[in-house]
């Protein structure tokens, strides 16, 4: 079974020529998660492949997720950040999926800091020029903006989106957290819409196999089924390991037939983002 992970972050060391951003996102861990270790825990638990997403406090920074990319393109591949407001920023869109190893966006409205530019409109430009240009894009987003992202797919039915870790407040643990969980089920109704399912386990206070926070997993499955529902774990806030955070899925919820896994633990989201097959 092809096992692809659809969110990881890798990042460099903070220095005066690469400075992290500061603000209120610290790094997961001070030691930054390269792509060699990321390939070693992969090869470990037989993780085939992973998207790469650049973290905030990288500042918009493409560069070494490109790279990883490019020295191992049958393992990774990115979902990139862009600064939308910056002069210029729509017209990249057009031809972002031209630089090899790129394959989205990754856009973050779920801090007080970052969402006005999402509620205010101040991007409504991006939804129209990434339908047109055909280019997938992974939502860090509040259950409180699912009416915005139901409206969102609804006018643009060519837009394929994908909501992170289940629109989840990573600040908030178990039943808090996923309280308003019929949010996002609501928008399951939008066939352009897909779930990442992923960091469940840094959503709850219960130990592996996290058997808490099932039911809620079953309820998103019912509602986007296995085809729209993406697998992931951002590797570097886990509470467990990255094997602990596969066999969660491929042998711990026993609803999930031999066929919903295949899509769920790696070819759903491979079909959805175009990353063809690998070659061996």
């Amino acid at each position: 079974m092809l096992i692809a992970d659809a969110q990881v972050h890798v990042w460099g060391p903070n220095t005066p020529e690469r400075p992290w951003r500061t603000g209120p996102v610290k790094p997961h861990r001070d030691v930054p998660l390269g792509p060699d270790e990321l390939l070693r825990e992969m090869d470990a638990v037989s993780v085939t492949r992973a998207v790469l997403v650049p973290p905030s406090w990288d500042a918009d920074r493409n560069d070494l997720v490109l790279e990883a990319a490019r020295r191992y393109p049958d393992r990774f591949a990115v979902m990139g950040r862009l600064n939308m407001e910056a002069p210029g920023s729509r017209g990249l869109i057009a031809t972002w999926r031209e630089q090899p190893g790129m394959l989205g966006l990754r856009c973050s409205f779920n801090r007080p800091q970052w969402a006005p530019v999402l509620t205010e409109g101040r991007v409504d430009w991006l939804w129209e020029e990434a339908e047109k240009a055909g280019v997938p894009i992974m939502l860090m987003v509040t259950h409180a903006m699912m009416p915005l992202v139901d409206r969102i797919a609804e006018r643009y039915p060519r837009l394929k989106l994908s909501i992170c870790h289940l629109a989840l407040d990573s600040s908030k643990r178990d039943e808090e957290a996923f309280r308003d969980l019929d949010r996002l089920l609501a928008v399951a109704r939008r066939p352009n819409v897909t779930v990442k399912a992923s960091a469940l386990p840094a959503y709850t206070r219960d130990s592996y196999p996290y058997r808490s926070i099932h039911s809620y997993v079953r309820r998103v499955y019912d509602a986007f089924g296995p085809r729209r529902m993406f697998w992931g774990t951002d590797f570097s806030r886990l509470p467990c390991s990255y094997r602990q955070a596969v066999t969660m899925f491929t042998e711990e919820i026993p609803w999930f037939t031999a066929e919903d896994k295949e899509w769920i633990m790696g070819r759903g989201l491979c079909e959805w983002l175009g990353w063809k097959p690998p070659l061996a």
